[in-house]
């Protein structure tokens, strides 16, 4: 059997400015993940808040406005994390086509 140092002890060192990019990299892309959780919350509080109103309740418009503007943030971070299909999202968060047609995505 044979062992091996860990590579940070290991003669051959790897060049300190990959480390660096990849630990950044690996900040980054835990942020994006973050920041798609947080703004997937949003997008259920106001589908919810959208949901809790009759069709022709005075507050409908600015809730509906709301929704729309939660759901184009989650979409802008879902790509930003390179999730280019929407419809699964559409269809788990039962997004309606009134919040979509706000977005001109029908």
């Amino acid at each position: 059997m044979t062992v091996r140092p860990p590579s940070n002890l290991s003669s051959t060192r790897p060049d300190p400015t990959t480390v660096a990019f990849d630990m950044l990299s690996h900040e980054l892309m835990a942020e994006k993940a973050s920041a798609l959780g947080r703004t997937g919350g949003l997008v259920e509080k106001a589908m919810a808040a959208l949901n809790a109103v009759d069709k022709d309740s005075p507050e409908r418009p600015a809730r509906l406005r709301a929704a729309a503007e939660a759901v184009y943030a989650y979409f802008i971070q879902r790509e930003l994390c390179g999730f280019r299909r929407h419809q699964d999202v559409i269809r788990e968060y039962a997004i309606p086509n009134e919040v979509l047609a706000r977005l001109g995505a029908k």
